[in-house]
């Protein structure tokens, strides 16, 4: 491209997030760069949308090739907002994250990072979802910068093929320690949860939902396997939900 691209970048976690903070300072130099990202935590919130309250977006901050914008809204609001009334154009790319915890195997159905990445390539846009092996507020990103900044300058380079978006894992390990970039497939696996009960303070009970995720299968070629052996992990994801293998079966039933 000639010009710089335009990159929309957003997240999950919120706009004070540190992982959109540290995926922001690693794709500013890629392009002109729009910020629009949920002003508070809103992981889980899968690709839902608003249509109970009204939307907002505050304007946080404004310069050359920069601007950033905070919204009430989910991730999939954002999106939206942006491509709709914040945007003179419709971006050339759309990067999220860096989420704060791992969008492997089947975390991608619940997954607000990836909700955002799908809802661009629903508009045509080549996006990208970046997620770390490491829950805390205090995680250390500087480590994923240089696979950010790959993977984010390949498909810059490159595009996406139509329908097509990238959900990346990074492992929570010192870049020294990262054996390199594999693409994979989605692993297989579930959640098997469970609820506490518990009192408040009146004395009416509520839930506080737990679990553990427990993984199905060893597939060696895997995002799951790819992260717990040191690599970074790509896999290409697209929205039909079609089980095209189940297909002819069905037609014999009617």
């Amino acid at each position: 491209m000639k010009e710089k691209p335009l990159i929309l970048i957003t997240n999950d976690d919120s706009i004070k997030a540190p992982g959109i903070r540290a995926l922001i300072s690693f794709l500013r130099p890629l392009g002109t760069i729009v910020v629009v990202a949920p002003d508070r935590p809103q992981s889980g919130t899968a690709h839902a949308v608003t249509i109970a309250h009204p939307l907002r977006l505050e304007l946080i901050s404004k310069e050359v090739d920069y601007s950033e914008y905070s919204c009430n809204g989910t991730p999939a609001d954002c999106v939206k907002l942006a491509f709709k009334v914040v945007m003179k154009r419709r971006p050339d790319f759309l990067f999220s994250g860096i989420n704060h915890g791992t969008n492997a195997s089947i975390n991608v159905i619940y997954s607000g990072t990836m909700a955002a990445v799908f809802e661009g390539a629903l508009a045509g846009v080549p996006s990208v979802g970046f997620s770390l092996g490491d829950y805390r507020q205090s995680a250390d990103f500087a480590p994923s910068g240089k696979f950010v900044r790959e993977i984010a300058g390949k498909v810059i380079a490159n595009g996406l093929p139509d329908g097509v978006c990238l959900n990346v894992n990074i492992p929570d390990l010192p870049e020294n320690k990262i054996r390199g970039v594999m693409v994979c497939r989605q692993s297989e696996g579930t959640w098997q949860e469970d609820f506490d009960e518990r009192e408040d303070p009146h004395g009416e009970k509520y839930y506080w939902m737990k679990g553990v995720f427990v993984k199905i299968g060893d597939g060696v070629d895997t995002d799951q396997w790819a992260l717990e052996n040191g690599y970074v992990a790509v896999v290409p994801v697209h929205f039909d939900f079609t089980a095209n293998h189940a297909l002819e079966a069905l037609k014999t039933w009617f």
